[in-house]
């Protein structure tokens, strides 16, 4: 585990995550993105909310991106969901989903934490938003990663 955004989590982790997003999406048009930056100043949430736009994903088709987003020098990640999938998630999902991140956080299980917020989040993308025969990949798998 290293101390900038890119090294935070190893070549494997990071291929672990990626097929994480992979599995998540596999029945859905949702669309899952994970980006790691060193720090955040200012607001967390506002920080994740401009690297949503960054990134593209308020324009997938059905407004279904889920972004997480992390800052590992201030030990700081959200949770943002596009207007589509925030609309039928109980209103306390992204809440409950952030709350078991950070048990698994302090015990300085990244990976893990990381892994199942994206399998919980799949699930309720595939529940209300399920593939399409015609569906494509809008948005990179990849792990992104803020300038260093």
């Amino acid at each position: 585990m290293g101390t900038k955004a890119r090294d935070f989590f190893s070549q494997q982790e990071q291929k672990e995550i990626k097929e994480a997003i992979m599995s998540a999406e596999l029945d859905t048009s949702g669309e899952i993105r994970v980006h790691i930056e060193n720090s955040c100043s200012g607001d967390v949430m506002d920080r994740a909310a401009f690297v949503f736009r960054q990134l593209g994903m308020n324009k997938t088709a059905l407004r279904n991106g889920v972004l997480i987003y992390l800052a590992i020098k201030n030990r700081q990640f959200a949770i943002i969901g596009d207007k589509g999938i925030h609309a039928v998630v109980p209103e306390n999902f992204w809440d409950n989903i952030k709350a078991d991140m950070l048990e698994y956080f302090r015990n300085n299980h990244f990976t893990e934490g990381l892994v199942k917020a994206i399998l919980k989040a799949g699930e309720h993308l595939k529940k209300h938003f399920p593939r399409a025969k015609n569906d494509i990949n809008e948005l990179s798998d990849d792990i992104s990663f803020g300038k260093d």
